[in-house]
């Protein structure tokens, strides 16, 4: 068991959201589904379950808390064609914000970045390096490509 386990709340869509994002993630599984919450027989309480191996835990806690974006998950993807996916999926029904960021339809906040953007935004020439920020700052689903031709002047 790992030591540290993102714990999420939820109002009432526990399992909802547990599937959804299995259904998302490459080698996910929902581990445990636990019933006869605060609600009618067989309501789901609590769920854990696992995105890529990181283990989390999802509760049907009622409508006192919401999530903002100030707790947010980071996807490090390394093709384009993995930030179209987890994109298209995570923003289905959500909100698509700036920089990478998007709010799904449970509103959990995502950053869904390539793993060059660190390299890029570290260029040791200051001005590649303002580039890349200016391009990002007017993006919202991130593009490598435009990225990367920011950072060439082009």
């Amino acid at each position: 068991m790992p030591k540290i386990t993102p714990f999420l709340w939820f109002n009432n869509q526990a399992e909802e959201a547990t599937n959804f994002y299995v259904s998302i993630f490459k080698n996910s599984k929902v581990a445990r589904v636990t019933r006869n919450g605060p609600g009618p027989k067989d309501s789901v309480m609590s769920t854990t379950f696992q995105l890529d191996a990181q283990e989390f835990y999802a509760l049907n806690g009622g409508p006192m808390f919401t999530f903002t974006p100030a707790i947010s998950f980071y996807i490090h993807c390394e093709t384009q064609e993995e930030i179209d996916e987890f994109w298209e999926k995570l923003s289905n029904g959500g909100t698509p914000e700036r920089c990478g960021w998007l709010k799904d339809k449970f509103g959990v906040s995502w950053q869904v970045v390539p793993s060059i953007l660190g390299k890029l935004l570290q260029n040791p020439d200051p001005e590649k390096s303002k580039r890349v920020m200016a391009a990002m700052l007017q993006m919202k689903k991130l593009d490598i490509k435009g990225l990367q031709q920011a950072a060439e002047g082009a």
